[in-house]
């Protein structure tokens, strides 16, 4: 009991042992208040506090003043503990008031429960005036409270130099004390720091004595430095540990990008007996949604149930997300029914069924009623709420819907809010309209790095690679940092116009920013690496990648696939199935194209067959495509268009444009002319459509029905897309049209293109005009050959270029078959290895051979 060890006050004499006063003589007055009162109401106060009831206690203070009497300090410092236990600080805040008009002597007690209360409410500066009036009162108790007290207000620094002035007055740090310095360095910034402290700890024994101290280290390494070799070192060191330490192991795990780690630490508390709460199944439930684990986490679900835990909101957000992530087939409707059982639909709920419709990559116009539905109602969308729908109104291509959206942001005052303002810059840039997404980026009142994230990321999708990089050298400047993120978008964008000059400058910035080990910027360098044809470098990084999730694998797969290197593309997958990692449909569609680019028809059925068979994937359209461009490449027309009409889903534009494209390549003109119907029924002005048909129709002499097609476009005022070649030579990309002589060096140029067509024809070369669709004479044809852009494009790689590298080409078109031809036999007479990129595939040409084995 809390009054058994209160010190026992002297005993008064009871009223009734007092001399009797005659019945005519007046009473005396009576005895001062605090004689008479004192003793009761302190002891009832007590017994409030020791029962919970804070209120009757603070009731009770409020008479004790009234009567013009105050506790002691001891019972004033229980009074402010209850406050602190319950979290009422207002009540705490009065009994302050009440403890400064009691003009009592405070004692180190009552001043450090002073620091903690200002320090859990949130008035730093209070608690810093308190801290500052104590003076030789302080003990290790003030310096550890106002430690903890700045670096959990995000007040770091002050934190470290609170550290640095309690050692320089002569206390020795204890465990609560580490606790506190450490949990201020759990931040890139001050972790440096966190490490020296460290190395104090160790020194003073504290090491492996205090749960406390080992779940602040973890925390250190774990958001300081995103060191979980080193956290899980400290996790496994601690003598003793509780659900709270699991539980920060595993979620650190998960937050970190190591969610099969964090399922395997889950399963090792399991076995060693402690039972997790909310907290930790929220934790697995999110890394099972990573991994695509949807069999453990409905398994989970159960569990969930069974501990009496299924109406917690928290856990209710991450089963949505997982059932979102989880099933294969895109359905939100598990997703939708956790939300509809849940009694109480707050934000966080609504908005993580929002999200959930809006990642699931089908369900974007769903997710838009779904937030109509809830600002109809009584809960207020907040920005996160917000943040996702502009990312609906993004993947629709919806602008005029997402200015809406952002006008009621505005109207709710959560306009300025970075989230909001950062997704409307990705709206605009999905939407295609960058220009739009700068100007939203310019008005932002605070940029952070996330606002340079997104308006980097959007110049790459757009393929203005140039702009990214003129903002990443802004965001050094500004002394902001980049992220994993911002290499990762950057590396994208090398990616996309074959820049690998830069790519490898950035792969070197990752490496010394500490991101190399990061598995985002890895996956993206396999990427970049794969897209500007140096296969080898991105196997390099993948192999020595420690921790490989599905991207890592099916970003190898579909980089061997386009380099036509189709066995070792299915060896990998082999493999990846054998490492018990679930492929997901993007896998399948670099699998297929793999056997499609070297005519494997009956692995590609086998492969086609098991996605449903053995991992319970529905094939969708590119998956269609796939076995239409297998099939026809293959010369197997007829099986191709049955393959068609006996899909259980309409075949769309892509399906017949691919068979449109077979049939261009094996010449069947009346399969052609209906493959391009089907296009233009469901898309009008396709120009694609336009172009295969008028080929075909030019291959096969047919000039009038050439003539016709052309006159159709010109009617509908459909543009065929021009023909491009580009080079990176010395950091910068040079580009050639047809015919081009645009460039400085168009001279130089065109000098070695009439060298080179000189060598090759000596070789054996012989020029394919029957590949010029213009009725002209036979020498003006040879002409038009030579002056295809990728010739100019390789001339100008010859004459450029350092010739201990391959010349690296990309087209934005398919490579022409002359020009294929031709670049074989430029490989055989300069002795150089070139690389073409086309829209569909890599060429590696070398010694008059291409990797290809011409079936492309």
């Amino acid at each position: 009991m809390i009054s058994h060890s209160l010190p026992s006050p002297s005993k008064l004499p009871p009223p009734f042992l007092k001399p009797s006063t005659p019945s005519s003589q007046k009473p005396p007055s009576s005895s001062p208040p605090s004689i008479i009162t004192y003793e009761p109401l302190k002891d009832r106060m007590i017994r409030h506090l020791e029962v919970g009831h804070l209120h009757k206690a603070i009731s009770t203070l409020d008479l004790m003043t009234q009567r013009g009497i105050h506790p002691d300090l001891i019972t004033y410092s229980l009074l402010l503990k209850a406050c602190i236990r319950l979290r009422n600080y207002q009540l705490g805040r009065l009994v302050h008031d009440n403890l400064t008009h009691s003009k009592l002597e405070l004692d180190s007690i009552i001043y450090n429960s002073l620091i903690s209360l200002y320090s859990k409410c949130g008035d730093t500066s209070k608690a810093k005036i308190i801290f500052d009036n104590m003076g030789s009162k302080r003990d290790l108790v003030s310096w550890s409270a106002m430690i903890s007290c700045f670096a959990t207000s995000n007040m770091e620094f002050e934190a470290i130099v609170m550290f640095l002035d309690m050692l320089d007055h002569g206390f020795y740090p204890n465990e609560y004390c580490f606790t506190a310095v450490i949990r201020a360095c759990s931040n890139a910034e001050n972790v440096s720091f966190g490490m020296i402290v460290f190395g104090f700890l160790i020194k003073c024994g504290y090491f492996e004595s205090d749960v406390c101290v080992g779940c602040s280290l973890i925390d250190m390494f774990a958001k300081g430095s995103g060191d979980l070799e080193s956290a899980r070192k400290v996790f496994n060191k601690m003598p003793e540990r509780n659900v709270v330490t699991w539980t920060l192991m595993i979620t650190r795990c998960a937050h970190l990008g190591c969610p099969r780690d964090a399922i395997g630490l889950f399963l090792d508390m399991i076995l060693s007996g402690y039972v997790p709460d909310k907290f930790t199944l929220s934790g697995v439930v999110s890394a099972c949604a990573e991994l695509g684990l949807l069999s453990l986490g409905q398994q989970l679900h159960s569990w969930v149930i069974r501990l009496g835990l299924a109406l917690d909101v928290c856990i209710g957000c991450c089963l949505v997300d997982m059932y979102a992530k989880c099933v294969a087939d895109g359905s939100v409707d598990n997703s939708w029914k956790v939300f509809d059982r849940m009694p109480d639909h707050n934000v966080m709920l609504w908005t993580a069924l929002i999200t959930a419709y809006v990642q699931s990559g089908r369900h974007d116009r769903e997710a838009i009623e779904l937030f109509c539905k809830m600002i109809q109602g009584p809960v207020a969308p907040n920005q996160f709420t917000f943040s996702s729908i502009l990312k609906a109104c993004g993947n629709l291509s919806a602008s005029r819907m997402g200015e809406q959206v952002y006008t009621h942001a505005l109207k709710m005052g959560l306009a300025s809010v970075n989230c909001v303002g950062n997704s409307l810059i990705s709206m605009y840039a999905r939407c295609g309209s960058v220009e739009n997404a700068r100007k939203a980026f310019d008005v932002l009142f605070e940029k952070n790095l996330v606002s340079y994230n997104t308006i980097v990321d959007a110049y790459t999708k757009n393929l203005n690679s140039e702009e990214a990089f003129e903002l990443f050298h802004e965001i050094e400047n500004a002394g902001i940092g980049a992220s994993a993120f911002t290499f990762a978008s950057l590396l994208s964008g090398a990616s996309s116009i074959g820049a690998i000059g830069k790519g490898e400058q950035i792969h070197a910035r990752v490496l010394k920013s500490g991101f190399d080990s990061n598995l985002q910027n890895c996956n993206a360098l396999i990427s970049m690496y794969s897209k500007c044809g140096n296969i080898e470098a991105a196997f390099q990084v993948f192999d020595e990648l420690g921790d490989r999730n599905v991207i890592s694998w099916t970003s190898m797969i579909t980089g061997f696939a386009k380099h036509g290197f189709a066995k070792r593309a299915l060896g990998l997958f082999h493999e990846m199935l054998e490492e018990r990692i679930r492929p997901n449909e993007i896998t399948y569609v670099a699998v297929l194209s793999a056997c499609s680019h070297v005519g494997l028809i009956s692995e590609g059925w086998q492969h086609f067959e098991s996605m449903y068979t053995e991992h319970g994937i529905a094939p969708r359209t590119e998956h269609y495509a796939c076995m239409v461009d297998l099939l026809g490449r293959s010369g197997s027309l007829m099986e191709a268009i049955e393959f068609i009409n006996s899909m259980p889903i309409r075949a769309d534009a892509l399906v017949w444009r691919t068979f449109l494209s077979a049939c261009r390549v094996h010449g069947n003109t009346e399969l052609g002319k209906h493959a391009a119907k089907m296009v233009l029924k469901q898309v009008q002005h396709d120009p694609a459509a336009y172009i295969l048909l008028s080929n075909l129709y030019a291959s096969a002499g047919q000039w009038e029905d050439v003539a016709e097609i052309r006159k159709k476009m010109k009617k509908n005022n459909v543009m065929k897309e021009a023909g491009c070649s580009w080079i990176e030579v010395k950091n910068e990309v040079h580009k050639f049209y047809v015919g081009d002589t645009s460039h400085p060096r168009a001279h130089e140029i065109f000098y070695e293109l009439n060298i080179l067509a000189s060598k090759i024809k000596e070789l054996g070369y012989v020029p394919n005009t029957d590949l010029v669709l213009h009725e002209v004479e036979e020498e003006q044809k040879e002409q038009y050959l030579l002056q295809h852009s990728e010739k100019i494009a390789v001339a100008f790689g010859l004459v450029a270029a350092a010739k201990s590298k391959p010349i690296r080409i990309l087209k934005n078109l398919r490579v022409c078959g002359d020009c294929h031809n031709a670049i074989k036999y430029i490989s055989m007479a300069t002795g150089r290895e070139i690389v073409v990129r086309d829209s569909n595939r890599f060429h590696h040409f070398r010694d008059g051979m291409c990797s290809c084995n011409d079936y492309w």
